[in-house]
């Protein structure tokens, strides 16, 4: 597992811009971490990078956002309010992640058994100092 060290809202916004960059159609991205730690924050910087205008928001209540102002759709998950996995699937999880865009999933731990084997992983943890935050990434 690779850790990237995030010292700073610049550091969050080099890999997210970076990440986007090597994003294809029907990827999914799980996001990992505790309440606090940049899940959304992350989100925003992976959609500047796709070049999406609209304001990105924590869909919690709407369980699910569409973007498509991008070079790629973005649809933005956040299933902390689920059940279980049972419920994302009913919900037509499964439509958006082959859709042709960009799945990002808040609190996917929750939903991992529902998740494609080739969903790219980032554990996110906070760091030793003030507002830094370690990236585990599967990829």
């Amino acid at each position: 597992m690779r850790e990237v060290l995030i010292k700073s809202e610049e550091d969050t916004r080099a890999f997210g811009h970076g990440l986007a960059e090597k994003l294809r159609p029907n990827t999914v991205v799980a996001l990992i971490g505790d309440l606090g730690t940049g899940k959304t924050t992350l989100t925003k910087y992976i959609a500047e990078g796709l070049g999406i205008k609209e304001t990105i928001t924590s869909p919690t209540f709407t369980i699910v956002c569409e973007y498509h102002s991008g070079r790629l759709p973005l649809y933005h998950f956040d299933v902390y309010r689920l059940e279980n996995a049972d419920d994302l699937f009913e919900i037509g999880a499964e439509e958006y992640f082959y859709a042709g865009g960009v799945s990002i999933v808040e609190w996917a731990d929750q939903v991992a058994e529902i998740l494609p084997d080739d969903t790219l992983c980032i554990f996110i943890e906070y760091g030793q100092k003030e507002g830094e935050r370690v990236y585990k990434c599967t990829f």
